[in-house]
C-alpha cells in the first residue's frame, strides 16, 4: 500500500469554525475513517498538529479531539519537515503574517476566507505563494453543500431556461451579550472595523465564489452596510462599541444579464427554512434552495393568482412546489474541499480554488464597501 501521509499545521482552530468544521468535521473524521482512498493500493493520511497562543486551548482541544500533536511554537512546527500543509483559521488581520511564514518555510498553504482585508494585500500573498512555487487554497466551502449542488443539476438539466434572477436571504439575530442567560455569541472582533470585522468583507467573499461559479461573473454591485447595533459585550464581560457594519444588503449585475440580490445580517431574526436561503427565478421555472434542501416549482404548475385584498388568499402558494429528493450521501461541504485540497498537494491533482480565486472575494468586498460610501453603483 502506498501511502502519501501529509501532517497539516492547524493554525488557530480554536475558535467555532476551526475547531468544529475543519477540526472534527473535517481532519479529524479523515483520520478516523482511515484516509483519502485514492485506488486499492494508493492513500492519503493526515496527521495533524494544533498551533496557537493559548496553551490551556490547545490542550483541552487536543484532548477532546484525540489529537496527539499541539504546540504554542510555530516557527517549530513549520520547520518540522514532517508537517508539508500549513491552514490558517485565525482571524484576518493576523492571516498574512502567517501565510508569508508558511510560504518561507515552504508549505503548502490552505486557509479560510477572507484571505486579506484589502484586495492589494490578498493579490501580494497569492503572488508570493506562487512566486515560492507553493500549493495553495482558500476555503469555498458552499459550493458543496447539498441545496447548492441540486441547484447545480436542475442548471445543468436546463430547468430553469433563461435564469433571470437570484434573491437569497442570509443571517439570524446574534445576540449582544447584555442579557446574562443569552451570551454573546460571536468574537467581538467581529463587530470591530479596526479588528478586521464586519459582515460585508465575511459574507461578500462567499457571495462572490458562489456567484461565479454557479450563475456567472459578477459586472457590476450595488451595496449598502449598517451598523444597526452600536454596543455588545466582550469576552471579558465588558461592552464596547461596534464600529463594523452588520447588515449588508447587496444587488449584483452579471455579465449576462442576470440580476443577483443578497441580504445578509446578524441583526434578524429567521422567519424561512434554514439560515441561508436562496431563491432562483427562470423562464421555465423556479427553485428555492437552502444548506440541504431544493424545491421546485416548473412553469406548468406555476399558479395564476389574482389581486383581491377583499378576500381571503384561496391560493396555497406552497402547494405546487416539489421537494428534490436525495439521490447520494452528502458528505460535509467543508470536507469535501479538504479532501480535493489534499489530493492536490499530494497527487498534483488540480484545485482552482487557490488564493488568486480567494482575492476575488475580497476585492467584491472592498467594491461592496466603495459602492456603499460613494452611494452609487461600482464595476469590476
Amino acid at each position: 500500500m502506498k501511502e502519501h501521509k501529509l501532517g497539516i499545521i492547524m493554525n488557530g482552530v480554536t475558535g467555532r469554525m476551526g475547531t468544529n468544521q475543519h477540526l472534527i468535521r473535517s481532519i479529524c473524521a479523515l483520520r478516523d475513517q482511515g484516509g483519502i482512498v485514492v485506488s486499492p493500493d494508493e492513500i492519503i493520511t493526515v496527521d495533524p498538529i494544533l498551533t496557537g497562543r493559548n496553551e490551556n486551548k490547545l490542550r483541552a482541544l487536543a484532548e477532546r479531539t484525540q489529537v496527539k500533536r499541539w504546540t504554542t511554537n510555530l516557527d517549530e512546527a513549520l520547520a518540522d519537515g514532517n508537517n508539508q500543509v500549513f491552514f490558517d483559521a485565525s482571524s484576518t488581520l493576523h492571516r498574512s503574517r502567517f501565510v508569508v511564514m508558511a510560504a518561507q518555510a515552504g508549505k503548502a498553504i490552505y486557509c479560510e476566507k477572507p484571505t486579506a482585508v484589502t484586495t492589494k494585500e490578498a493579490l501580494r500573498l497569492a503572488k508570493l505563494c506562487e512566486d515560492a512555487g507553493v500549493k495553495n487554497g482558500a476555503v469555498q466551502d458552499k459550493l458543496w453543500l447539498p441545496g447548492i449542488r441540486k441547484l447545480k443539476t436542475l442548471i445543468e438539466q436546463g430547468f430553469f431556461g433563461d435564469i433571470l434572477s437570484v434573491r437569497g436571504e442570509f443571517g439570524y439575530w446574534v445576540f449582544t451579550g447584555h442579557d446574562p442567560d443569552q451570551p454573546a455569541q460571536r468574537p467581538s472582533w467581529n463587530y470591530r472595523k479596526e479588528d478586521g470585522g464586519g459582515i460585508m468583507i465575511d459574507m461578500l467573499c462567499h457571495w462572490r465564489y458562489l456567484v461565479d461559479h454557479v450563475f456567472g461573473p459578477i459586472k457590476s454591485i450595488s451595496c449598502r452596510g449598517a451598523t444597526h447595533i452600536g454596543e455588545r459585550i466582550d469576552e471579558q464581560g465588558n461592552p464596547y462599541k461596534c464600529t463594523a457594519d452588520d447588515a449588508c444588503y447587496a444587488t449584483m449585475e452579471l455579465e449576462n444579464g442576470i440580476l443577483c440580490q443578497f441580504n445578509s445580517s446578524w441583526t434578524v431574526r429567521v422567519r424561512r427554512d434554514d439560515l441561508f436561503v436562496m431563491q432562483v427565478d427562470g423562464s421555465k421555472g423556479s427553485a428555492v434552495v437552502n444548506l440541504r434542501g431544493c424545491q421546485t416549482q416548473a412553469l406548468g404548475l406555476t399558479p395564476k393568482p389574482v389581486w383581491n385584498p377583499d378576500i381571503e388568499q384561496p391560493i396555497n402558494f406552497y402547494e405546487g412546489w416539489s421537494e428534490m429528493p436525495d439521490t447520494t450521501t452528502y458528505d460535509n461541504a467543508f470536507k469535501i474541499q479538504w479532501e480535493l485540497f489534499l489530493r492536490h498537494v499530494a497527487l498534483n491533482e488540480p484545485f482552482p480554488y487557490d488564493l488568486r480565486s480567494g482575492a476575488k472575494g475580497v476585492e467584491l468586498a472592498e467594491v461592496g464597501i466603495q459602492s456603499w460610501e460613494e452611494k452609487t453603483w461600482i464595476d469590476l
